[in-house]
């Protein structure tokens, strides 16, 4: 299986981009806005990627821990449900069910979401403070599927107990791995 590292474009201290996408699990609209006043985690995910079911239980683990602790996901499926049927909006509420995933799992038709954080794989993961500003982007932890370390989530939960304290995360930040977002072909037009 071929992996992409995240590209950490996101500068650290910058807002959190603002969204309104739809959750296929719900049926109804989720916005940026809901998330004002709370640490929040935004991750890039998908229905089919390996490196996404890899960490798909320890997500399910963070998310029963989240409320509790003051602090919320979110996830948003950018990729290209042409090329990639298995990533289609009618197949999120399952994958979700599977994984036990309780957060709002968004889709983004357009990937203009996925642009404005610079996303690049699944999974990607973005940590925004109280204050709505990045305090992280990077890994969940050092595991993969194929090289034998535990899927604990320690880098997350490291820079989590950072946020909740109100201090910064310290760089580096190392990039997530996984499947490259499904970008839709670029369509070009004669002038």
């Amino acid at each position: 299986m071929p992996a992409t590292e995240s590209t950490l474009s996101l500068q650290v201290g910058t807002s959190l981009p603002a969204f309104r996408l739809p959750c296929p699990c719900t049926g109804s609209d989720v916005s940026s806005a809901s998330f004002a006043g709370s640490p929040v985690l935004v991750a890039f995910l998908c229905n089919h990627c390996p490196f996404v079911e890899h960490v798909a239980d320890q997500l399910s683990q963070l998310d029963a821990e989240s409320t509790s602790a003051g602090w919320r996901i979110v996830a948003v499926n950018s990729n290209d449900p042409a090329t990639y049927p298995e990533d289609a909006p009618e197949r999120m509420a399952a994958a979700a069910k599977r994984w036990h995933w309780g957060f709002p799992y968004l889709f983004d038709a357009s990937q203009d979401v996925a642009r404005a954080f610079g996303a690049a794989c699944t999974p990607d993961f973005f940590l925004f403070g109280a204050d709505g500003r990045l305090a992280y982007r990077g890994q969940l932890d050092g595991s993969t599927p194929r090289n034998g370390l535990p899927c604990d989530g320690a880098a997350l939960r490291a820079a989590l107990a950072q946020v909740l304290f109100g201090r910064p995360v310290a760089e580096p930040h190392l990039p997530s791995i996984g499947c490259n977002v499904k970008w839709r072909a670029v369509q070009e037009t004669g002038a």
